[in-house]
């Protein structure tokens, strides 16, 4: 089969790769549509991603398909089954996983620590797979797995109608989490977002306002102005910014991904009087079909926030690129 491999940082080709033997829980799907997920960029520089990340690989863990072979033990399963991958394999023995929670890093991940999605084939243990309806497009499907780390999210924080909440970061992320609050009825809805191009569709969205960071007199604007800050960005300023905003008795999830040796300064005196509430969330445990859901009934919209497709072939030097290319965000349609 062709895929981009990963041969290490900064480096990509795209080349024939053989396809690994297919164990009898497993499935093989051929892959349909593939999106590219800031994680994919930050092992692309040499960050790690949900796991450790040894070349050569295939990238891709937001992935949608036909599934074309299946092992002999799967039964759950059949050839031309239309299905989404969750690609985060837990090992089922931990105390995590036994009391449900899947809370630490996963035994394996598609993508990640396994060959992935950008590669015309891929193989997949059959629990992982889930079949997506008829009416639901494979670039739709390939972005489950994205809303339902959101979700995860989502859940760690209580929304209510009276709430001012505060989104930082205007991007993929941020807009599949405006989506959500807007759903849950909050009173106003802030979007902090550098790129003013956006702000429209930010607004169209249901943010009640979009403002841009580096005008004169916005951050003062924001401070203390949120019950709930949602920081999508993962960035030394972006993850200030959030303390700082957050009103008294307010909650901080801190869900954009920062390079492990990025360090913030953040007041625990702040914490403690305004009796902040702070919370991390680490990829998707107990969501994919809620998210599939979401996107089936068509509470999440999700194909309109697409701004680049692209072809496998393209797929290295558009990764050389990414980030001048303001992608909100990219797939691979195969």
């Amino acid at each position: 089969m062709r895929a981009a491999v990963l041969r290490g940082k900064h480096r990509m080709e795209v080349t024939d790769w053989q396809t690994p033997g297919l164990k009898p829980d497993e499935v093989r799907i051929r892959v349909k549509s593939c999106g590219i997920c800031g994680t994919d960029q930050h092992i692309y520089h040499g960050n790690p991603g949900s796991a450790a990340v040894t070349p050569p690989i295939v990238l891709g863990h937001e992935l949608a398909g036909e599934v074309v072979e299946t092992g002999a033990a799967v039964t759950s399963l059949s050839p031309g089954d239309r299905v989404s991958v969750d690609p985060n394999i837990y090992c089922g023995g931990c105390r995590y996983c036994r009391g449900g929670s899947r809370i630490v890093r996963p035994a394996g991940s598609v993508g990640v620590t396994r060959d992935g999605g950008m590669g015309e084939l891929c193989t997949a243990p059959a629990s992982n797979c889930y079949r997506i309806p008829d009416e639901m497009s494979f670039a739709e499907a390939a972005m489950v797995e994205p809303l339902g780390c959101v979700l995860h999210g989502f859940r760690k924080i209580d929304v209510r109608p009276v709430h001012t909440v505060l989104i930082i970061g205007g991007g993929f992320i941020g807009q599949l989490f405006l989506q959500l609050v807007n759903m849950q009825g909050a009173a106003k809805i802030i979007v902090s977002e550098p790129v003013k191009e956006k702000h429209r569709q930010l607004l169209e969205l249901g943010a009640t306002e979009a403002v841009s960071p580096a005008d004169p007199g916005a951050a003062a604007a924001l401070q203390n102005a949120a019950d709930v800050v949602i920081e999508c960005v993962g960035r030394k300023e972006s993850m200030e910014l959030a303390f700082h905003a957050a009103a008294k008795g307010g909650q901080v999830l801190l869900f954009g991904v920062a390079s492990p040796d990025t360090q913030i300064a953040v007041e625990p005196f702040a914490i403690f009087a305004k009796e902040l509430r702070v919370t991390g969330s680490f990829i998707n445990p107990h969501t994919h079909e809620d998210a599939i859901a979401l996107i089936r009934s068509k509470i999440v919209q999700v194909e309109p926030l697409i701004s680049h497709r692209f072809s496998l072939e393209d797929v290295p030097d558009i990764m050389a690129r990414y980030p001048q290319m303001n992608v909100t965000k990219g797939v691979i349609l195969y």
